[in-house]
C-alpha cells in the first residue's frame, strides 16, 4: 500500500481505556493480534505478567482473563521486560533487559524459547529493550546499553549490527524504543539524546529529529516509537507525560495529553468498593484523565492508537480519522503555511 499525496486530518478522538490497576498493573508495552486480542505486558518490581483481552471485550473482567509468564528467571519468566512483539503466526516475543534475552511464547501462552547472552561482542546483548520484526521476520534488536542495534533471525542468530556511543548522527546514548515502517526503515528512539533517528534496514542513517525540552517537538527522554501505514510517527515522550505525532519529514504535527475515562472492569470494581469511590469524589478530575509517564505507543490496521498509560495502570486508545487525499485533492506547498478553521 502506497502512502497518499496529503492527509485531511479530521480528527484523533479518544476511543475507550482498557484496564484498571488490580489487572494492568505498570503497563510498559502493547501488542494487538489478530481477531481483536490485545496482550498487555506489565511490569514492576517484583512482578511481570502478559494480560491478553479481546478489544471488543476488553471493558470486561471475564472469568478467564489469560495471564502469560510470570516474574522470575526460569524459562518462561521475566524480570524487567520492556517490549513484546507478535510474529505472523501470532506468537509472542519478549525482550527481558535484566536478564539479557528474548523469550518467545505461542499464543496460548505455551513457553517456546529463549535467547541471548551477555556481552559486547557481535550478537551478544546488554540490556535489550525495544524489539522489532522486518517483513522477512528477522529482529532488530536495541541493545541499549552496548549502544546499538543488532540484527538477528527470528532464532537469534547474529546477522549485522550498527550504532556506538555518542551524540553524532548514527550514534546512540542508551537507545530504547524501535519500529520498522512498512517500506523497511528503521527508527530508533536514542532515549539519553533525547531525539529519534531513522535509518535503512541495514544502518544507513537518513534523518533525525528531536531536542531536549517540553515543547512542541522536544522530548525528555522518550521511550517507545510506532508508524502507521500513512509513514506518521508516533513518540511515547515519558518524561513530558504524552504522546507526540509527527509527519513522516519529523515535523510536528499534534500531542496526545490523555483523556481517560474509567474502563468498564474500573466501573464494576467500584460499584461494590465505597472506599475508591470515595477518594475518586476528592480527586481532581481533570488530572485523572492525563497520560503519566507512557512507556510504548502501538497503531493497529484499523486505525487505533494505543498507549499504555504506565504510571495510572491503563491503556489509553484512540482512533486516527484522517482521510488520504490524492495530488488532485490538495494545493501545492504554500510558503507560509497557517491553518483557518473550516
Amino acid at each position: 500500500m502506497g502512502r497518499p499525496y496529503g492527509l485531511l486530518r479530521a480528527g484523533y478522538p479518544y476511543l475507550k481505556t482498557l484496564g484498571m490497576r488490580r489487572i494492568t498493573n505498570f503497563p510498559n508495552d502493547v501488542a494487538v493480534g489478530d481477531e481483536g486480542r490485545v496482550y498487555i505486558l506489565c511490569r514492576n518490581d517484583g512482578a511481570a505478567v502478559i494480560r491478553v483481552w479481546h478489544f471488543d471485550d476488553a471493558e470486561r473482567l471475564t472469568d478467564d482473563l489469560i495471564g502469560i509468564g510470570g516474574y522470575g528467571k526460569d524459562d518462561g519468566q521475566y524480570t524487567w521486560p520492556v517490549n513484546i512483539i507478535l510474529d505472523k503466526d501470532e506468537n509472542i516475543h519478549v525482550s527481558d533487559e535484566a536478564l539479557h534475552r528474548i523469550s518467545s511464547f505461542s499464543m496460548d501462552g505455551e513457553f517456546i524459547g529463549s535467547w541471548g547472552e551477555e556481552g559486547d561482542g557481535d550478537g551478544q546483548i546488554k540490556g535489550p529493550a525495544g524489539i522489532a520484526f522486518d517483513t522477512e521476520e528477522n529482529m532488530y534488536v536495541v541493545d541499549s546499553l552496548n549502544h546499538r542495534v543488532q540484527k538477528f533471525t527470528s532464532d537469534g542468530e547474529f546477522i549485522m549490527n550498527w550504532g556506538c556511543f555518542g551524540d553524532e548522527p548514527g550514534q546512540f546514548n542508551m537507545p530504547y524504543g524501535i519500529t520498522i515502517d512498512e517500506v523497511g526503515d528503521v527508527y530508533v528512539v536514542d532515549w539519553r539524546n533525547d531525539r529519534i533517528q531513522k535509518f535503512t534496514a541495514d544502518g544507513e542513517f537518513i534523518m533525525e529529529f528531536g531536542a531536549s525540552g517540553c515543547d512542541n517537538g522536544e522530548f525528555n527522554r522518550p521511550t517507545g516509537i510506532a508508524v502507521d501505514h500513512f509513514g506518521e510517527i508516533y513518540v511515547a515522550d515519558t518524561g513530558n507525560d504524552r504522546v507526540q505525532l509527527f509527519n513522516e519529514k519529523g515535523e510536528y504535527v499534534q500531542k496526545f495529553l490523555g483523556d481517560a475515562t474509567l474502563s468498564r472492569v474500573a466501573r464494576d470494581y467500584m460499584l461494590t468498593n465505597a472506599y475508591p469511590n470515595r477518594l475518586r469524589d476528592m480527586a481532581n478530575m481533570e488530572e485523572a484523565k492525563l497520560l503519566r509517564a507512557p512507556k510504548s505507543v502501538r497503531v493497529d490496521d484499523e486505525g487505533r492508537m494505543y498507549v499504555p498509560d504506565y504510571r495510572s495502570y491503563r491503556v489509553q486508545v484512540y482512533l486516527n480519522e484522517a482521510i488520504p487525499l490524492d495530488e488532485s485533492q490538495m494545493s501545492a506547498p504554500l510558503r507560509a503555511p497557517t491553518l483557518a478553521t473550516v
